[in-house]
């Protein structure tokens, strides 16, 4: 993992509030893990989807920031949509994999699937992202000295 992953990685307060675990298989491919528990339930039975489409945005988002950052730049997402196929539960171990499936000039676009680890690795659902692609001295917490994007 990069420098400017490593230090997005230790920033990202919501990805931590969250529970998400990063593996960056290589630039523009990660993985994140997350185990459901109380704090992401919407009622006794069930995730709430907000909690799983955060964790999507994820998914999506750094496997296109690993494949920016190769160029000293940075992202932010600019459209996602999420499809849902399955409840997901208390204790339920997900196993999400992005990946890179097209790159211009300015925008990046990823996919992605969340899996059940305990459900014999099921798809719980899939997600598509497209980010804007922007140079790393716009965002002052990642090591650049301007405003942010």
């Amino acid at each position: 993992m990069n420098e400017i992953l490593k230090k997005y990685d230790k920033v990202n307060a919501f990805g931590a509030l969250l529970g998400l675990e990063l593996n960056v298989i290589e630039p523009g491919k990660v993985v994140y893990r997350m185990e459901i528990t109380e704090k992401h339930l919407s009622n006794p039975a069930a995730a709430h989807g907000g909690a799983i489409a955060s964790m999507m945005d994820g998914i999506l988002g750094v496997s296109a920031l690993s494949l920016a950052t190769e160029k000293h730049r940075l992202v932010s997402t600019v459209e996602f949509k999420i499809n849902y196929f399955a409840p997901i539960k208390l204790g339920d171990k997900l196993v999400g994999v992005g990946q890179v499936v097209f790159e211009g000039n300015r925008l990046i676009s990823s996919e992605g699937t969340i899996y059940c680890e305990n459900e014999n690795m099921n798809v719980v659902c899939k997600g598509l992202g497209t980010f804007n692609s922007y140079p790393v001295e716009k965002n002052m917490m990642l090591g650049g000295e301007g405003d942010g994007d």
